[in-house]
């Protein structure tokens, strides 16, 4: 037995921790982020702060904002392919309530975190505590209750004993591909510091073997009888395919059978852009060539997809098509009434390529699909075209970013105008050269999980794509950035305001309206973010032409420490569009000209989607 304190045991615990998966076995907790308070100091604070003491493996960093550090955790996940994580902690009050934001990133976007808030005192001797929620209802409801609806996993340790089946059961959830997501176990503050004898298996190294799910026969035989009667299949690469490593799978059943492949947010790069299959980005922020081959399909074979609204443009995308769906889970794979193939993508894909045989689409229809991706090309080869002299449009600052990042660089992006354009105009070489987070579209993400990407993989240059107005929300993290000597190159974009919700409100008729960033009198604000990032310790080039902003991204990229480039830009001045339609429901009655106009073409949108409850 180990007389431990129940923080050292966790801590003890998570340090003896490893995933494995193919054969390849990595830690699954390499570190923990936190911010100290008095919910948490005197017990995991302890607890690390002597790690290395008592022989324990589990290193310390401190962030500046706790929602950035969720952040950070998934943004280190998904570069991992969800193989490893990182564990976070707070105190009880704001620094718990702080991290629902990351959470419900994490779990949407089907990511492990590991979440460890304190919480008030479990033995209740001097009801309320500083940072206490008062419930009338019960004594047991704390802040961190707020953490239920977007953890996969919820546990509170109110006693020593607890804390093994606990452990176990968080670390079974965060390395099951199917259940993954945020994972919360609230620790109050003095069952932390109370003592327990331990026994030692609990501090045995463990491997959790992350499975590959083989899918039912009967299920691929059904799914190959429905692709193999296509004229004009299409293939949605989801996020899945990366996560499961079936990039090379998905490229030999594309070549194999002529499927083109069109990519979700999460699924970008599944495919090298220049493949002749590789049909681009689909749905709302697609391109015009996906999504005119999406909407001529009679198969869609849905590929580690969750079919997001954007995906589907609300559903009004995909035309009288029949869908196969190959998912890690039921409840994806269930959704527009597909035939469901349940298991691990790389495995599902290969076994429906060998049910398929021989079958293969016509030559004429991968021409079609190669020439409309030819004429897409050219569209973006104009977007990103500027004058070197003139200021940069958002579409131009983008190419420059992408002629500036080698092959395995990686791009960060998450929320605004930018994601929408990055999904058009990005080309991808590398699976994991292109992260942007869509699944709950969070400003401030950029920063903190460009830290996560950069701490995953050292060897790659990140370049944070960031606009002013997600920069405003979280940029603390620049600060930890700097302190970890965790290199990024920032691009820091300033359209004077919320670039993509000002088109949107546009478009509804509600006139801009809080969209922009002036004073009353509608002035521009005299706000300097240039030299605010160089306040949080930030080299910093201001950029003000397109030549410019080449010279800073080179300077940026040869840079040994973190660089912002800064660039103004104007927000009137979109990239080009994919054609598809977003679901925003607009006022039925209004006394504005606009929103009138804007109804009446509301109504001709919707009458586009389909109910798909039709049997595949």
């Amino acid at each position: 037995m180990r007389r431990l304190t129940v923080a050292q045991a966790l801590v003890a615990f998570l340090a003896r921790q490893w995933s494995e998966r193919d054969g390849q076995r990595r830690r699954l907790i390499p570190a923990c982020f936190g911010i100290f308070g008095h919910g948490n100091v005197a017990g995991l604070g302890e607890a690390l702060a002597g790690a290395a003491a008592a022989g324990v493996d589990l290193p310390y960093w401190l962030c500046r904002n706790e929602q950035g550090m969720v952040h950070t955790a998934a943004a280190y996940a998904r570069m991992t392919d969800r193989l490893s994580t990182l564990a976070c902690t707070t105190s009880i009050g704001p620094g718990a309530t702080n991290l629902v934001t990351g959470a419900a990133g994490a779990t949407i976007n089907r990511l492990p975190v590991l979440l460890l808030p304190g919480d008030i005192f479990a033995t209740r001797p001097a009801n309320p505590v500083l940072q206490e929620l008062e419930d009338v209802r019960s004594y047991d409801v704390s802040v961190t209750d707020a953490l239920r609806p977007v953890s996969r996993y919820w546990d509170r340790i109110n006693r020593p004993e607890q804390l093994p089946a606990a452990l176990l059961a968080a670390m079974r959830v965060l390395t099951d591909p199917a259940e993954t997501g945020a994972v919360t176990l609230a620790l109050p503050q003095d069952v932390q510091a109370e003592a327990y004898d331990w026994p030692e298996e609990l501090f045995a190294d463990r491997t959790w073997h992350v499975p590959r799910p083989r899918p039912d026969e009967a299920a691929v035989r059904r799914a190959a009888g429905i692709v193999t009667v296509a004229h004009r299949p299409v293939l949605v690469a989801g996020g899945g395919v990366i996560y499961s490593g079936a990039t090379d799978a998905l490229r030999g059943f594309a070549e194999r059978h002529g499927v083109p492949v069109v990519e979700t947010q999460a699924g970008k790069g599944a495919l090298p852009h220049d493949h002749p299959l590789a049909a681009g980005a689909v749905g709302v922020t697609g391109t015009a060539a996906a999504n005119e081959v999406t909407a001529n399909a009679d198969v869609v074979i849905g590929l580690g997809t969750r079919y997001s609204d954007f995906t589907t443009a609300s559903g009004t995308l995909f035309g009288d098509a029949r869908f196969v769906n190959l998912n890690i889970t039921g409840f994806d794979a269930a959704k527009l009434s597909g035939v469901q193939v349940v298991g691990d993508a790389r495995e599902s894909l290969t076994a429906l390529s060998a049910a398929c045989g021989a079958w293969a689409t016509l030559p004429a229809y991968r021409s079609m699909v190669a020439d409309l991706g030819t004429r897409w090309a050219a569209v973006v080869d104009r977007a990103r075209h500027a004058d070197p002299q003139a200021p940069p449009a958002q579409a131009a600052v983008i190419g420059a970013v992408n002629d500036a990042a080698g092959p395995r660089d990686v791009v960060v992006c998450a929320a605004g105008s930018m994601p929408g354009d990055l999904h058009k105009l990005w080309r991808s070489t590398d699976p994991k050269a292109y992260h942007v987070e869509y699944g709950y579209s969070c400003m401030g993400y950029e920063i903190a999980g460009g830290i996560g990407v950069k701490l995953a993989a050292p060897d790659r240059e990140v370049f944070v794509l960031v606009g002013d107005g997600s920069y405003l929300m979280l940029p603390s993290e620049l600060v930890t950035a700097v302190a970890e000597g965790v290199k990024l190159v920032v691009v820091l974009v300033d359209n004077q305001g919320f670039a993509s919700i000002g088109r949107l409100s546009d478009s509804v008729g509600a006139q801009r309206l809080g969209t922009a960033y002036r004073d009353r009198a509608g002035a521009p604000l005299p706000v300097d973010l240039a030299a605010n990032a160089a306040s949080l310790g930030a080299e910093v080039i201001r950029a003000g032409t397109m030549a410019e902003l080449r010279a800073g991204l080179a300077a940026a990229k040869a840079a040994d420490r973190t660089t912002v480039v800064y660039v103004a830009t104007d927000p009137m001045e979109p990239g080009p569009d994919g054609g598809a339609w977003w679901d925003v429901p607009v006022a039925e009655v209004s006394a504005t000209a606009a929103a009138q106009t804007a109804r009446a073409a509301y109504e001709t949108g919707r009458k586009a989607r389909r109910a798909r409850l039709h049997p595949s």
